[in-house]
C-alpha cells in the first residue's frame, strides 16, 4: 500500500491526514506526520494552568461559509459529546454565545465609539470599490496604502477591518482585495461582529484534540521531535519526490520513497520562532534559529530555477512588516470581568473585539466565554488581546510593547480603560506575552507565483499545503485556507472526481451587495 508522509502537524497536516482517510481510501497505518515540536497542532496551540498561567498565541475567527472546515469537522466527534460533531458543537455554541459587540472601538477618552458608521467620505467609498473591482493581476506587488488616501486609515471601517483580520497599511494590496471579496457578506453586521462564529474552546481544545483522538484511532502515526530537512527531487522537468532525510534526537535518517508513496508539505510557519514573556519578563525577539518549515521550503526552492516552487524570501525577510505581539491574562479575581461587562454592555463570550483606536500600540481585547480552556476550573478567568503596532510607544507606558513584561503591558490596557481598579487587577494576575515574528508574513506584499501551487506542475507526489500555497479567491490567516489547501492536496494528488466545494462568493448575490452598499453609505 502507498504510504502518505506528512510535514509539520498543523490543522493542514491533520486535515490532510482526515482527507486521505475519508476521501482517498488510506489506511490510517499508511500515514506519518513528520513534526518538529514536541506538540502537535502547530499554530492552533493552547497550554498552561491556574497557576503558571494560560497562554494561546491566537484564536481564529470563523463564518458561516468556511464549507471546507465544517464538512471536515462534521465527520469528527466532539470530545464532550461523541455522538455530536465538531461542525454540530461549533453550530451550537454560536446559537447560544453568538457575538454582538456593544464597544467594538474605544476612543483616546475611554469612550466606546458608535461604529455603526463606517465613516466613509464619498472618496473612501469610490476606492473600496475601484480595490474590489480590480483585477489581482494589477496589484502585483502593491500595498493596501497604495490604493487609498491616507483618510482611509482613520475610518471606523478601517479600524474594525484591520484588527479583525490583522491587515496594517504596507501589507499585500492582493490579499486585502481577496477578503473584502470573500467577506462581503459580513459588511452589514460588522460593527457588531454578529457574523463571526467561536469554538467553545480555544481552537487546540475544540478542533486540534478531538481531531487527533480521531485520527490516532484510525492508526496514524504522529512523529514528534522529527525536523525534515530535505526532500531529494528527481531529475528533469517532472516533480517527483523519492526520499525525505530529516533528523532526530540527533540522528540523521533517509527513507527512501516507493513509487506510489505521497509527500505533502506545510512549507513556512507562521508561528516560527515565536517566543513567551512572563508577568515580569520581557519575550525575547530571537529568529536566529528560523523554524525547519522555513529552512525546507528555501531548501526546495532553491532546486528549481523557474519559480516553480516559489519564493520564501517574499515572506520570511520583513520580520518588521511581520510582527506583532499578543498576551494572556489569567486571573482567578473576577474583578476584571465584571467591570468588562458593565463597560462593554455584553456578557463575557458575547462582546466580541474591543479596539482601542487611538492607542500607540492599537490594542485590541476580547474576553471569551468561559471556562475558554477545557479543564479550567470554575474560579479561573482567561481573556486574551493583541497589538498590532508592537514597535511603538504605548500612551500611558512610555516604551514599546516588544519592550514590556507582561504586567507593563496589563497597565497600558487599564489606564486605556481608566479603570480604579487597576492595581488590584495588576496584583492578582498571570500576564503571558507573546512575540510572533511572522505572524502576519502571509500578508506581506507579493505577487503571483511568490506561493506555490498547492501540486505544482508537472509533480506525482508532492503538494504544498497550508498558509503559503496558492490557492486562488480564498483568504489566508483562516483555518479554513489551510483545511482547503489540504483537501485540494488529496484531491490532486489522488486525481479524485470529488473536489472541494468552491470558495464562497457573496460578491454574486445581488442582495449581499445591495446590504453592503448601504452598510458603507450609513451615518
Amino acid at each position: 500500500m502507498a504510504k502518505a508522509y506528512l510535514v509539520g502537524s498543523g490543522i493542514a497536516s491533520l486535515s490532510a491526514a482526515a482527507f486521505l482517510i475519508r476521501e482517498g481510501g488510506f489506511s490510517g497505518s499508511d500515514i506519518v506526520i513528520l513534526e518538529e515540536q514536541d506538540r502537535e497542532g502547530g499554530s492552533l496551540d493552547a497550554s498552561g494552568s491556574p497557576e503558571t498561567g494560560y497562554t494561546m498565541r491566537g484564536g481564529r475567527m470563523f463564518e458561516i461559509h468556511f464549507e471546507c472546515t465544517y464538512d471536515l469537522l462534521s465527520s469528527i466527534p466532539s470530545l464532550d459529546d461523541p455522538a455530536k460533531s465538531v461542525t454540530e458543537d461549533t453550530f451550537a455554541f454560536h446559537e447560544d454565545f453568538a457575538w454582538d459587540d456593544h464597544a467594538r472601538l474605544v476612543d483616546k477618552d475611554g469612550k466606546v465609539v458608535d461604529a455603526h458608521s463606517m465613516g466613509f467620505s464619498e472618496r473612501d467609498r469610490l476606492e473600496l470599490v475601484k480595490c474590489v473591482g480590480t483585477p489581482e493581476k494589477l496589484l502585483d506587488g502593491k500595498r493596501i496604502v497604495d490604493c487609498f488616501s491616507q483618510e482611509f486609515f482613520h475610518t471606523n471601517f478601517w479600524w474594525m477591518w484591520c484588527t479583525t483580520f490583522a491587515f496594517e497599511p504596507w501589507h499585500s494590496a492582493i490579499e486585502f482585495r481577496r477578503y473584502l471579496n470573500r467577506f462581503v457578506h459580513l459588511f452589514k453586521t460588522f460593527d457588531s461582529m454578529s457574523g463571526i462564529y467561536r469554538t467553545r474552546f480555544n481552537q487546540y481544545d475544540s478542533i486540534v484534540r478531538p481531531l487527533m483522538k480521531w485520527l490516532t484511532d484510525q492508526g496514524v502515526t504522529v512523529q514528534l521531535g522529527t525536523t525534515v530537512t530535505d526532500l531529494d527531487l528527481t531529475d528533469g522537468e517532472e516533480l517527483t519526490v523519492r526520499a525525505l532525510t530529516w533528523t532526530r534526537g540527533g540522528t540523521e535518517e533517509t527513507v527512501d520513497l516507493a513509487p506510489d508513496d505521497l509527500v505533502m508539505v506545510t512549507n513556512g510557519s507562521m508561528t516560527a520562532d515565536s517566543t513567551l514573556g512572563a508577568t515580569d519578563r520581557v519575550p525575547a525577539l530571537d529568529t536566529s534559529g528560523t523554524a525547519g518549515a522555513w529552512r525546507l521550503w528555501e531548501t526546495l526552492a532553491a532546486k528549481r530555477t523557474d519559480g516553480l516552487l516559489g519564493d520564501p524570501s517574499v515572506f520570511n525577510s520583513s520580520i518588521d512588516d511581520s510582527t506583532w505581539e499578543s498576551f494572556t491574562v489569567t486571573t482567578k479575581d473576577p474583578t476584571f470581568f465584571g467591570l468588562m461587562e458593565k463597560f462593554s454592555g455584553s456578557e463575557a463570550g458575547k462582546g466580541g473585539l474591543i479596539t482601542f483606536k487611538d492607542s500607540g500600540w492599537l490594542l485590541t481585547i476580547v474576553l471569551n466565554h468561559q471556562p475558554h480552556f477545557h479543564e479550567q476550573p470554575e474560579d479561573t478567568f482567561v481573556w486574551w488581546g493583541y497589538a498590532l503596532f508592537p514597535d511603538k510607544p504605548g500612551d500611558f507606558v512610555r516604551k514599546p510593547m516588544r519592550e514590556c513584561t507582561g504586567r507593563e503591558i496589563l497597565d497600558e490596557v487599564l489606564h486605556h480603560l481608566r479603570f480604579e481598579e487597576g492595581p488590584q487587577i495588576l496584583e492578582n494576575s498571570i500576564v503571558l506575552p507573546a512575540l510572533m515574528p511572522y505572524i502576519t508574513s502571509q500578508f506581506l506584499v507579493r505577487k503571483a507565483g511568490d506561493r506555490p501551487q498547492v501540486v505544482p506542475a508537472g509533480s506525482t507526489n508532492l503538494a504544498f499545503i497550508g498558509q503559503y500555497a496558492e490557492v486562488p479567491d480564498d483568504v489566508v490567516f483562516t483555518v479554513e485556507y489551510s483545511v482547503r489547501t489540504a483537501w485540494t492536496a488529496v484531491a490532486g494528488l489522488l486525481k479524485l472526481d470529488k473536489q472541494p466545494p468552491p470558495v464562497y462568493k457573496g460578491g454574486h448575490d445581488p442582495k449581499v451587495l445591495v446590504d453592503a452598499l448601504h452598510t458603507m453609505h450609513r451615518r
